[in-house]
């Protein structure tokens, strides 16, 4: 059975469909259950016999995994691409690869295209866009019978356009055909209530030819030193810390929902190993760990979504589209600071079930930018405009970031998981400069801010 916004959501897409529109965009919550809508939205329009076939593409293997089993059980067909199959599955990185053979299915057949996750193509024509996005406009747009885009968070940290997309002038503001907002889902009880803590604690910081200074807090230390962000999640005081709030929440919470969990998104492999032995050593907790360097990955995600185990950690496998329901409390220790990513690992934890506690508890560090981040939470929209042509303005914001030590996501060569889990210097996130960091000791307590979102929400 349908949700009341999946509901409207497939009824909206039929009826424009049928009015000439070719393309639809949904914007949906992380958690609301975006694919479910998209696989009835096929299955319409193919018992009207509109379609023949179904090509989806998405981020990663396991959202592509997903979105199978989804299809799959909705049609009660096989959905993986052979002879008697009704559509397949495919990553976005699979695009660059697909021979004219395969592409000429959309101009022999009546095709739907599902693009979940749409933000990560970018660009309104080949000139400005990124590796997919040309795969989308070259390949699909003009030749697909209908496409139908799902995004949870439609930002683009390079400030340019997603493909496909409209934006509303002045202010190039994205327009949605169809919008299903967090407050929505957590009033309907579809999401969590979410509450993020933010730590942060007074600091010396010791030689580098700086002598002793003390700093207020991260954001006057990150200011006015030249520590960089790196140091102060990895720093062995701020990670207990933080990893001890998040086992206590879970701890209180598993005693209503005895099979709640933990996630914790390090910022390499090695600090992924590092607080892996704290959790298991020091707080005594079940935990689990997977990297892109482990054999199978995805069967060990699959492994702890059916499983009892606390906590898992990882770098950057589970952090969009990957759902594991009995999540409840995460501690962001990442080195991506982009509101895209922010809201994406946030997402993780918000899918509601039926076990009796609902909330759900995000732990991190009080640094401005994430800060700002949690206090937009309610907002389902960017503030920021886009980009709509590539010229100088895109130059200029890189050399700012840069500058500004601040993240600029490239157009992916690669899977948006290899990116998040190769070790950030390498791959095509440009983070913060690289210099001896000096020595921090933590001075006095640490203090919590808590931010509890759609507190009037019942």
């Amino acid at each position: 059975m349908l949700r009341q916004w999946q509901s409207e959501a497939v009824t909206l897409a039929l009826k424009q469909y049928t009015e000439g529109q070719k393309h639809f965009l949904v914007l949906a919550t992380p958690g609301a259950g975006k694919t479910i809508m998209a696989a009835e939205v096929a299955y319409r329009l193919k018992q009207k016999d509109k379609i023949d076939f179904i090509l989806c593409f998405s981020p990663s293997l396991i959202v592509a995994e997903g979105i199978r089993t989804t299809f799959t059980k909705r049609f009660n067909a096989q959905f993986n691409g052979g002879l008697s199959a009704v559509g397949s599955s495919y990553t976005y990185q699979n695009m660059l690869y697909l021979q004219d053979e395969f592409w000429s299915l959309l101009e022999q057949y009546n095709v739907l295209v599902i693009l979940d996750e749409i933000h990560h193509c970018s660009g309104v024509d080949t000139l400005n866009s990124n590796a997919w996005g040309e795969k989308v406009l070259t390949k699909i747009q003009s030749k697909a019978t209908y496409t139908l885009a799902l995004t949870g968070t439609p930002w683009r940290s390079d400030f340019m356009p997603i493909t496909l997309s409209k934006y509303i002038n002045p202010d190039n503001q994205i327009w949605c055909d169809y919008t299903y907002g967090l407050a929505e889902a957590v009033r309907d009880r579809v999401c969590r209530h979410p509450h993020l803590v933010l730590i942060d604690s007074d600091f010396r910081v010791d030689g580098n030819g700086e002598g002793r200074k003390a700093f207020s807090g991260i954001a006057d230390l990150l200011k006015v030193s030249s520590t960089n962000y790196e140091s102060v999640i990895t720093h062995p005081d701020i990670v207990k810390y933080l990893l001890k709030l998040g086992c206590n929440k879970l701890q209180k919470i598993r005693k209503d929902n005895p099979k709640a969990a933990g996630l914790v998104v390090a910022s390499s492999v090695e600090h992924a190993k590092y607080i892996f032995n704290i959790l298991k050593v020091e707080f005594g907790q079940t935990a689990t760990i997977v990297t892109y360097k482990h054999d199978y990955p995805l069967k060990e995600i699959d492994k702890f979504r059916n499983g009892n185990q606390q906590w898992i950690v990882s770098v950057g496998m589970i952090s969009e589209g990957t759902d594991i329901p009995r999540l409840q409390v995460c501690c962001h220790l990442s080195t991506v600071k982009t509101e895209l990513y922010f809201r994406q690992v946030l997402g993780r934890i918000l899918r509601f079930t039926n076990d009796k506690n609902q909330n759900a508890w995000l732990f991190t560090v009080a640094e401005p930018t994430l800060m700002e981040y949690a206090k937009r939470i309610s907002q389902d929209i960017p503030e920021h405009s886009v980009i709509i042509k590539e010229d100088e303005q895109v130059s200029s914001f890189i050399d700012r970031a840069i500058k500004e030590n601040r993240e600029v996501i490239s157009p992916p060569k690669q899977s948006l998981e290899a990116l998040l889990e190769l070790n950030i210097k390498n791959s095509t996130l440009i983070i913060e400069n690289d210099y001896i960091t000096p020595q921090i000791r933590l001075h006095g307590n640490f203090r919590q801010r808590i931010i509890s979102v759609f507190e009037g929400i019942h």
